[in-house]
């Protein structure tokens, strides 16, 4: 149950294994604190993309193609951090299959379940 919380983090939650288990508690709280940060990222990336569609595909550069180099260098590093929720994921559901209470980098010490 534990492993679960990081791919489908309210299962603990609905099953109420959180409240038994202060492991799975744990491991729940992990994967609800990432996936508010996947969520927060998520909507972060929405916006960036609309300013920067915004920014360089204007009426005045559009026919010249101007813009396009930019822009898919930019979207491309902001698609490559996709991976680290991805990431964080893969290490939190190792942490949990081996028994672990390690937090997960950078994001792991919010708690959010008590």
């Amino acid at each position: 149950m534990s492993a679960f919380a990081y791919v489908l983090f309210f299962v603990p939650l609905l099953t109420g294994e959180h409240k038994k288990n202060s492991f799975v508690r744990y491991h729940a709280n992990q994967g609800t604190v990432l996936f508010i940060v996947t969520l927060a990222w998520g909507i972060a990336y929405w916006i960036l993309s609309a300013i920067l569609i915004a920014l360089f595909f204007n009426p005045a550069t559009w026919y010249t193609g101007a813009g396009w180099g930019a822009f898919g260098v930019i979207t491309m590093i902001l698609g490559l951090l996709w991976l680290v929720p991805a990431i964080l994921c893969v290490i939190g559901i190792v942490h949990a299959v081996k028994g672990d209470r390690k937090p997960l980098p950078v994001i792991g010490k919010f708690t959010i379940i008590k």
